[in-house]
């Protein structure tokens, strides 16, 4: 997660906001960040079991009921390619990605 919030940083050059959830990894990359680069991201967690205030999981139910809902998959890779796949064009469709903030009742 650190790599990919370099990646982030180099990108935007400015003070990103990050919404996570309280997952261990996310909670250790935030410390890491305050840390290290303070200025680069503002880091808000989701209060602890709120799934319905995450727009990511939104993100994963249209992919598990809706993109690939009867998809068996020959192996771990097949699977992985599948779910990049989905996500990828979940990641170009604005209205959908819209839905998913609208649905956790977040503005954009």
């Amino acid at each position: 997660m650190i790599w990919l919030l370099r990646l982030l940083h180099r990108r935007y050059r400015r003070q990103v906001v990050i919404v996570w959830d309280r997952w261990n990894a996310h909670r250790t990359t935030a410390a890491y960040f305050q840390k290290h680069h303070p200025t680069w991201f503002r880091f808000e967690f989701l209060p602890p079991y709120a799934p319905t205030l995450n727009p990511m999981e939104q993100c994963w139910n249209h992919t598990k009921y809706a993109d690939l809902p009867n998809f068996i998959p020959k192996d771990l890779e097949h699977l992985s390619k599948a779910i990049k796949s989905a996500i990828t064009k979940q990641s170009i469709d604005q209205k959908l990605l819209r839905s998913f903030f609208a649905y956790a009742k977040l503005r954009i």
